[in-house]
């Protein structure tokens, strides 16, 4: 018997922002979902416009279970997780330790297929580089969405997190910024 899917349904339960009022909670489920779509959009525009070679569905997999081991840990708010390097540091080991718990409830016949989701072995051809981006994005994104219901709570997080995607030095990154960043700043009605 195998715990692991058990374990990622709870992933639905797994708050984000829990430090800033939201409109809208929004669950690491749903985060991940939309980190993968944006994983997968960079990914096509790094190979169709920039000369590519990356996998799109590799670096969407990749975001799927990218914050997985939050089942296991919670989600750490940033202005904690980053408040110093002795807490960055034991919070990168709380999340490898999570990971090696969630891939040892696998079944040992597929823990090698699942291995390389939750560890870096070095050499991904730029899929995680993908994955971090989109994942800064759709932090971003959520940021703009708060500031357009009202919600002033996220103002200072905007400010900062557009400084992160802007600095952010990939080409395919200033094509989303540029393409479908606009976007989120209409109402529906102007959406049209």
């Amino acid at each position: 018997m195998s715990h692991f899917f058990a374990y990622l349904s709870r992933m639905k339960f797994i708050k984000r922002w829990g430090l800033m009022y939201n409109t809208h909670p929004e669950n690491i489920q749903e985060h991940s979902l939309r980190v993968a779509l944006i994983a997968h959009t960079l990914a096509v525009t790094r190979n169709r416009l920039f000369g590519g070679r990356v996998n799109p569905e590799r670096a969407a997999t990749l975001a799927l279970y990218h914050d997985a081991t939050e089942v296991l840990t919670g989600d750490l708010p940033a202005p904690i997780k980053y408040f110093n390097p002795e807490i960055s540091r034991a919070s990168r080991n709380l999340e490898a330790s999570a990971a090696r718990r969630l891939v040892e409830m696998l079944p040992r016949e597929l823990r090698d297929e699942y291995e390389p989701l939750f560890f870096d072995a070095g050499g991904d051809g730029g899929h995680r580089e993908i994955v971090k981006a989109a994942d800064k994005l759709c932090a971003y994104m959520k940021c703009l969405e708060e500031l357009g219901a009202g919600n002033r709570e996220f103002s200072q997080a905007e400010k900062a997190l557009r400084e992160s995607v802007e600095a952010i030095d990939l080409p395919e990154v200033r094509y989303f910024l540029d393409t479908f960043i606009p976007s989120f700043r209409l109402t529906l009605d102007e959406l049209g």
